[in-house]
């Protein structure tokens, strides 16, 4: 057995709209051997993993996936139940999987869910081993394997309180991109997205965060401001602590002045031994140390959002009874043993470590972990009530005095924190703070959730709410108009027609295209950015106000899409180009892959569909947004039944690109009135344009602004670099176009004629990724429309230099161009030079660039030395 590839897909992708691992495994020699026709499996795999037994798979109840493994089926389905199973045990609940056979014996592709991305790819890991292993008569050890997955869990997964405000903002439809492997995350796109890093927010004052974070300078603004706050004072040396604490009197609170998570803190010094021992603990966090009067009550805290009292608890240290038999360390192992303990924050509490706090407690009363606590004594192990020590909350927001109410929300305007904690010391909350003996001792400009989320006792709080209502009014927008363009051939020019119409239309428009990244028209990154990261890298820019994306078929495959859903999706054709490649085999295959974009558009957004190609106008059955068909041909069947249905459709009548619905006709632009049509004769940028105004007719573009969008676009290397670009050079017209198979040759061929009456020559290459046979096809398309070639070898991809050439010189001679017509120079430039050698005046040299942006500038070169300008158009 063998794991041939495993990956997380990210965004929605070939086998769901969630995020999935995927796997092609080999299982060998178990192809032959289904689950009941291996001794002993069935029962291995439920005696270690009986869990198992609420998998429905497809049977659809309860024990469904184990009568499917009795009655036989193969190791690759059972990989994909226990890669499921090994993540819920470890805490991380999912349930979707789908593995499909190949037309490979013995290969699988699996695909199962995930909620962290390496734990995911372990557990695929892992669940093929424990099957192999179960296979094979062993015994693995599934109880270290979910240890593992916890602990990798642990590491990256979002803490409780980034995670209440994901979770909100997802079930309210605002989109998220976690922007760090920590707790760093964007909340929707473009101009409307904010920012959180877990409870700041992008709009946290920076000088309030500076004032939380100094517990001394926080003191003195609130004692000036009438709120009460135990008397203490900063000091720096053991010799002032004491001094400080002689002149308040004993017992004491000892604390680091700048420092978190009750880090350093020893709430209750009783004499001058104990606070030599905490002022030593608290100057390992900060140099400054607080000494202040030690308050007697109840931990409180109390959680202001956007100046708003929403949640209040009171928090206890964790503590031990004894029961005169079990030492202190058994009592706390069995304290740690409760269900709702666990590590960090993957439960409800926290389990209790023993660390300096407790020691210093145990010392205090002489005690250590093997005394025997007498029946009944009650042992604080902490002597904080931070719950990541292990103590509990007891939620108390409906008991807060109406004037405890007044003073939180006062202190969070006084120190100026959109969210905050305010930790006091009081017996009871329904009691007035200026009627008893309390005080303030600390606020948070970050503070925890989870107390509130997930108490121990009392109601539970969704406080993620109101950070939501904060973030995002009622009313107000999360993210920008998405526009995904997909196809096999036209998408970086419908691409750049989009967006050209949108800046037109005075949008700031974000570009990811196999080009680079582009705002506007400044280019921000060079390269090809037609996978997902082009599209985060797009939606993370802050000023941008529409987005629109080239969705080629690699980054599908590779990492799915991404984005959640867009707004706009448009599939412009699909043919046989990249066949082979990631299981993709038929056009069809290609089709349900490219079609993803279609199928993730919103409700309320629109699918933008070619009625002339039976293998994209058939979404139109499958999307869950309005379906705007456009076609060059308006008599074309689906175009008339989409009609009937009271469709939208775009298409050309009487030379003109006209918009059309239930009965109305709405009339764009003359066709010849295009410059990138070259008066009609380029049907294949008619065709694009069609899917543009569908596009931009779809956003709510006015009519008139894209007519004027569409007549100031031209084949120029500033608007449209790599298609179509013609450069005079001398008398010599020379062409750059980046068709790079045949249907993009062939269509390209509908205008030569009209650009010259000479010899048409082309420089091209083949791309190495493609099947030997569409390789050679290409060179077919390119030998029965040039009168001479040159194939140079610029993209050979993963096969040796020269070979992808001579692939194209075979289907160029096939076509049957002669022999002394066809050349083989494998430098993309010296190809170029040599094109230049070949042609005369009124020729035509059509040269097919890798390098776009560096040919481009090459042909100029060549054009200044002729000319001594560059006059391209």
């Amino acid at each position: 057995m063998d794991i041939q590839e495993i990956r997380a897909l990210r965004g929605p992708n070939y086998f769901s709209r969630y995020q999935v691992i995927y796997m092609l495994i080999d299982i060998g020699k178990f192809e032959d051997r289904p689950s009941n026709e291996i001794p002993g499996f069935i029962d291995r795999l439920k005696s270690l993993l009986p869990s198992l037994e609420v998998h429905r798979c497809s049977r659809g109840y309860e024990g469904g996936f184990l009568e499917r493994v009795e009655e036989g089926t193969w190791l690759g389905h059972i990989v994909e139940h226990v890669a499921i199973e090994l993540q819920c045990l470890a805490n991380m609940e999912v349930g979707y999987g789908k593995t499909i056979t190949t037309d490979e014996d013995g290969l699988y592709e699996i695909a199962f869910r995930y909620r962290d991305e390496d734990a995911g790819i372990e557990a695929g890991k892992q669940a093929f081993k424990v099957v192999e292993s179960i296979a094979g008569g062993e015994t693995p050890d599934i109880d270290k394997i979910v240890s593992k997955l916890k602990d990798i869990r642990d590491s990256n997964m979002l803490g409780p309180t980034t995670h209440s405000i994901v979770k909100e903002a997802y079930e309210r439809g605002i989109p998220y991109i976690r922007l760090n492997e920590y707790s760093y995350i964007q909340l929707g796109y473009g101009k409307n997205q904010r920012r959180i890093q877990a409870s700041m927010t992008d709009k946290t004052s920076g000088i309030g965060m500076e004032i939380a974070d100094d517990k001394e300078r926080t003191k003195e603004i609130l004692d000036e401001a009438g709120i009460p706050v135990p008397k203490g004072e900063a000091v720096r040396s053991v010799e002032e602590a004491l001094e400080v604490a002689k002149e308040l009197g004993y017992p004491v609170a000892v604390k680091p002045n700048v420092g978190n998570h009750g880090r350093g803190i020893s709430s209750r010094v009783e004499d001058s031994e104990d606070l030599k021992l905490a002022f030593k603990e608290a100057k390992r966090v900060n140099p400054l140390v607080v000494i202040e009067r030690y308050l007697e009550g109840s931990d409180h805290r109390l959680l202001v959002i956007d100046g708003e009292l929403v949640a209040a608890a009171r928090r206890d240290p964790p503590f031990v009874k004894g029961d005169g038999e079990s030492t202190i360390q058994e009592l706390i192992d069995e304290l740690n043993s409760d269900p709702r303990r666990g590590v960090g924050h993957e439960k409800t509490l926290t389990e209790v470590e023993v660390n300096y706090m407790t020691k210093r407690i145990l010392k205090q009363k002489d005690y250590d972990l093997d005394t025997v606590l007498p029946e009944g004594e009650k042992l604080r192990l902490k002597s904080t009530a931070n719950l990541s020590a292990g103590g509990t909350a007891t939620d108390v927001t409906d008991s807060v005095h109406p004037k405890n109410k007044l003073i939180a929300e006062r202190i969070a305007d006084i120190i100026g924190l959109d969210i905050m904690g305010i930790d006091l010391i009081i017996s009871d909350l329904k009691e007035p703070l200026d009627q008893c003996n309390c005080g303030i001792i600390e606020v948070n400009a970050a503070p925890g959730f989870r107390m509130h989320l997930d108490p121990y006792e009392g109601k539970e709080r969704n406080v993620a709410e109101p950070v939501i209502d904060m973030l995002f009014p009622s009313g107000s927008e999360s993210t920008v108009p998405i526009v995904a363009v997909t196809g096999t051939n036209g998408k970086t020019t419908t691409v750049r027609l989009i967006s050209h119409i949108l800046r037109m239309d005075g949008k700031s428009v974000g570009v990811a295209c196999t080009d680079g990244l582009f705002r506007g028209n400044d280019l921000l990154k060079k390269g090809d950015f037609s996978g997902p990261q082009g599209a985060k890298f797009v939606l993370r820019e802050r000023s941008i106000d529409h987005a629109v994306l080239e969705v080629a078929r690699g980054g599908i495959l590779r990492r799915g899409l991404g984005y959640y859903e867009s707004d706009v999706g448009v599939f412009l054709n699909v043919t046989r180009d990249h066949m082979g490649q990631g299981r993709i085999n038929t056009v069809e295959d290609m089709a349900r892959l490219k079609g993803i974009v279609v199928e993730t558009v919103k409700s309320s957004g629109k699918a933008v569909l070619n009625a002339e190609d039976e293998n994209v106008v058939k979404f139109k059955d499958v999307v869950h947004g309005e379906s705007v068909l456009f076609s060059l041909d308006p008599e074309v069947r689906t175009v008339n039944d989409h009609l009937d249905q009271g469709g939208i459709v775009v298409t050309v009548e009487d030379e003109n690109i006209v918009i059309k619905k239930e009965g109305n006709t709405w009339n764009v632009v003359g066709v010849k009135d295009i410059p990138i049509t070259v008066e009609g004769k380029a049907t294949f940028n008619v065709q694009n344009c069609l899917a543009a105004v569908a596009s931009c007719y779809s956003l709510g573009v006015d009519l008139g602004c894209i007519k004027n969008g569409l007549m100031t676009f031209y084949s120029s290397t500033s608007h449209n670099p790599g298609r179509m670009n013609i450069i005079d050079v001398g008398k010599i017209k020379v062409m750059i176009d980046y068709g790079h198979n045949r249907p993009a040759v062939e269509a390209l061929s509908e205008i030569l004629d009209e650009l010259t009456e000479g010899r048409k020559v082309s420089v091209c290459q083949g791309t190495g990724n493609r099947p030997v046979e569409d390789i050679i096809d290409f060179g077919r398309g390119i030998g029965k429309i040039y009168d001479e070639v040159i194939i140079n070898d610029a993209d050979p991809r993963y096969r040796k230099s020269g070979e992808t050439a001579e692939y194209v010189k075979e289907g160029v001679l096939e076509a049957g161009l002669p022999k002394e017509k066809v050349r083989v120079i494998l430098d993309e430039f010296e190809s170029i030079d040599a094109g230049f050698d070949i042609v005369e005046e009124g020729d035509l040299l059509v040269i097919q660039p890798v390098e776009i942006q560096a040919v481009i500038e090459y042909v100029r070169s060549k054009k200044e030395k002729y000319e001594g300008k560059v006059n391209s158009r």
